[in-house]
């Protein structure tokens, strides 16, 4: 459900007092920093955090979505299959829009003891996404592979290694690990894999924004406001802000007590595009009464 996808392109300017001089030493600043920004989100340097610990246990569920601006216009409808087989969890959430596009993510989890992905495979296509993508990760090897189309049109295939530390991978759990955290002590330093045609590792550092308060009906409840921003560290983190590369911070509630439950999201889905909206979808039945049947 949530992607964080970005891409820095670290630049600098200069002022033109010195012609060609000044073009060249700002070309070379920009180079030098794009080649830090790669260097520090796919290196072995990149932290990983202590894994959340299992408090509840996912198992067999289908749930209903809507995806739509933050204006209210409906973009998509969507569904959340899950199926379980012991301690090995899949996950699928697919969003069918309007228009035709698709993104459509499986993730394959195991739940001993703690959240631990092991694979991710997400897919955008159509015309709701500037460009397709086919993205698939093997935690347990520690691959990535990304498909993707350029500005031609031309299909590119991109693989990056990672080291040890991608089993402790985000993608396609955020709602599960949120679920399960400690809203005193959320985690703070979760790896994920921008979903970029050049893959990215970036780190997410959740925080909490309280409650705000949701009525079902009559009854009133209160969820949890979780803020998730992108923390590309290093000297991407120092660039980013200052040439407006930093993607926006995504929002998540959930609905605490005995059996937590997402309640809706604000995020984007590709690099540079808007918040959307996620929330639960109530099933439309014909107005025919079973008395007429």
């Amino acid at each position: 459900m949530e992607q964080y996808p970005l891409e820095c392109r670290a630049g600098a300017s200069t002022a033109a007092s010195g012609g060609s001089d000044s073009s060249t030493t700002a070309t070379r600043t920009r180079y030098a920093a794009a080649l830090a920004v790669s260097a520090l989100l796919l290196s072995s340097s990149a932290s990983v955090s202590a894994q959340v610990k299992v408090r509840y246990t996912e198992g067999l569920v289908h749930g209903f979505l809507t995806l739509k601006t933050l204006d209210g216009t409906q973009l998509a409808d969507g569904d959340l299959i899950q199926s379980a087989s012991g301690m090995r969890v899949t996950s699928r959430l697919v969003f069918r829009f309007k228009d035709g596009s698709l993104q459509d993510e499986t993730a394959i989890f195991s739940q001993r003891q703690s959240f631990r992905l092991l694979s991710d495979h997400l897919v955008q296509k159509g015309p709701a996404f500037p460009h397709p993508l086919d993205m698939t990760i093997d935690a347990v090897k520690g691959q990535v592979t990304v498909r993707h189309s350029d500005d031609d049109g031309k299909e590119k295939v991109d693989t990056e290694r990672l080291d040890q530390k991608a089993a402790g991978l985000a993608n396609g759990l955020i709602l599960t690990l949120l679920k399960n955290a400690n809203p005193q002590a959320p985690p703070t330093n979760l790896p994920f894999v921008a979903s970029t045609p050049k893959p990215r590792l970036v780190k997410l550092a959740i925080s909490t924004a309280g409650e705000d308060p949701f009525s079902t009906g009559a009854a009133g409840h209160k969820a949890t406001h979780y803020i998730v921003k992108v923390d590309l560290g290093g000297v991407a983190g120092v660039v980013a802000p200052l040439i407006g590369k930093q993607p926006p911070d995504s929002h998540v509630w959930i609905l605490g007590g005995p059996a937590p439950a997402f309640v809706k999201s604000e995020q984007p889905f590709y690099n540079g595009g808007p918040l959307w909206r996620i929330e639960l979808a109530s099933p439309a039945w014909p107005h025919t009464s079973a008395a007429n049947k």
